[in-house]
């Protein structure tokens, strides 16, 4: 903040088998008990370059390993960094790592490249091995996040009933002209960035905002991206650093200098 930084997407604070894109909604009753895992997914951009860092919180000591298990694979994958490595290289170190341990990756959510005012700018890091994939470059930013769940889980996640996180799709007007205004205002607050509900209620009375929002959801002008959940509903971690290679090693960007 002291340094101009803003949000780069709504905080994410997904609880036990949600694995990821569940952030607060307005006057939201959802609490954390001692016993939940929550994983703590948020981002930073300045000029909308991004740094996107997650960290897994629990006051349980049997979920420790499922904590530990993500926080290893992430620093396995970071000690690999450099310009050239394979991405599926990392992916494969990822899943060696949990697999060791005794848990299983999340085979479908994966890290990912990042560009100015873009979260997802088009590579995958996986979190398992893959085939093909590209190699890392120079003067580029990535984000690797392993996603850890039990032995007992599917390795991968489904889509949720519950949608409260968004972006701009496409600033084409509805003829509807408050929620074009709207349209405006995300487009000038969060250009092409994630925002939430809760965001837009400094402007909107809460009522009024869901019902714009919805509109411009069902004309594709915003999309809405579901809560993510384990196909088991087992517990999930994650844990995630921001970084850009270097010829010999790395630079993490979501690590105090």
């Amino acid at each position: 903040i002291k340094r101009g930084a803003k949000c780069a997407f709504p905080v994410n604070a997904s609880i036990n088998e949600v694995a990821a894109h569940y952030t607060a909604e307005p006057n939201d009753p959802i609490t954390i008990n001692d016993t939940d895992l929550v994983k703590i997914d948020l981002g930073a951009q300045i000029n909308g370059f991004i740094a996107d860092t997650a960290v897994t919180v629990c006051y349980d000591a049997q979920f420790d390993g499922l904590v530990q298990t993500a926080e290893e694979a992430l620093d396995k994958a970071m000690s690999m960094v450099k310009i050239g490595v394979k991405a599926s290289d990392i992916g494969r170190a990822i899943e060696t790592t949990i697999k060791q341990m005794g848990f299983k990756p999340i085979a479908n959510l994966s890290g990912h490249s990042l560009d100015q005012y873009t979260i997802h700018a088009g590579k995958t890091i996986p979190n398992i091995w893959s085939v093909g994939g590209f190699s890392l470059s120079g003067n580029a930013a990535y984000a690797c996040e392993p996603f850890v769940t039990t032995a007992e889980g599917g390795g991968f996640v489904r889509n949720g009933q519950i949608k409260n996180i968004f972006a701009l799709n496409s600033r084409k007007k509805t003829k509807n002209e408050e929620a074009d205004k709207m349209l405006d205002f995300i487009w000038e607050n969060f250009n092409m960035l994630p925002f939430a509900l809760r965001w837009l209620t400094k402007k909107w009375e809460e009522k009024e905002a869901r019902q714009l929002l919805d509109h411009l959801v069902k004309k594709k002008a915003v999309q809405a991206y579901p809560v993510l959940i384990e196909i088991h509903e087992q517990r999930v971690a994650q844990a995630e650093h921001t970084f850009i290679p270097t010829d010999d090693g790395v630079t993490v960007t979501t690590i105090a200098q």
